[in-house]
């Protein structure tokens, strides 16, 4: 089986049915992000009502203001419905619910996304755990996906993001405030 390269070719567009920040039901696209002139942090989680997804959805969300500063709009999808993210959102954290978010959840109840980014389990119907970085002109700028058992860092994806706007040449280590390399 051979992986279609993503990274630096415009990312899949996308339009999903999803429960924003204010737990009603919209609409999240990559177009409308692109319009706004937004960077977008796009997630992929397996299912609503596990273990680690809800320590990665809620640590984003507590940390949502820092994406906003770096003009990035972040999107949590699975394959769950809108009705079921909005149940597990109005479930208490202290109950293994999210709670308040600041951002939306998407479902791809179709599956056609998630297929799009390369993170559908076919045989399960779910996602890994893909999380992908896309700049305000639409090129895929970078992607990890990792196995389902593992929370991501969201110190990581903000260093990620930050890096990404510098523009420039990020050694390894590199931190925000820090020289980019000179050529």
């Amino acid at each position: 089986m051979s992986e279609k390269r993503m990274v630096a070719k415009q990312a899949p567009r996308f339009e999903m049915d999803a429960v924003m920040a204010d737990k009603e039901f919209g609409k999240v696209s990559l177009e409308e992000n692109m319009k706004q002139d937004k960077w977008t942090v796009l997630f992929f989680y397996p299912m609503d009502f596990t273990f680690v997804c809800p320590t990665e959805i809620t640590s984003l969300s507590d940390r949502y203001d820092e994406f906003e500063d770096l003009d990035a709009e972040v999107i949590g999808v699975s394959t769950d419905t809108i009705h079921t993210h909005l149940a597990w959102i109005n479930t208490d954290r202290d109950d293994n619910g999210l709670g308040k978010l600041e951002y939306p959840l998407a479902a791809d109840t179709n599956h056609e996304v998630s297929r799009e980014y390369g993170v559908l389990i076919e045989e399960e119907g779910v996602a890994l755990r893909g999380l992908f970085i896309i700049s305000p002109e639409g090129e895929l700028m970078y992607s990890v996906v990792n196995h389902n058992n593992i929370g991501r860092d969201v110190d990581e994806t903000l260093r990620v993001l930050q890096a990404l706007q510098t523009g420039g040449l990020c050694p390894a280590n590199w931190k925000p405030g820090q020289d980019t390399l000179k050529v």
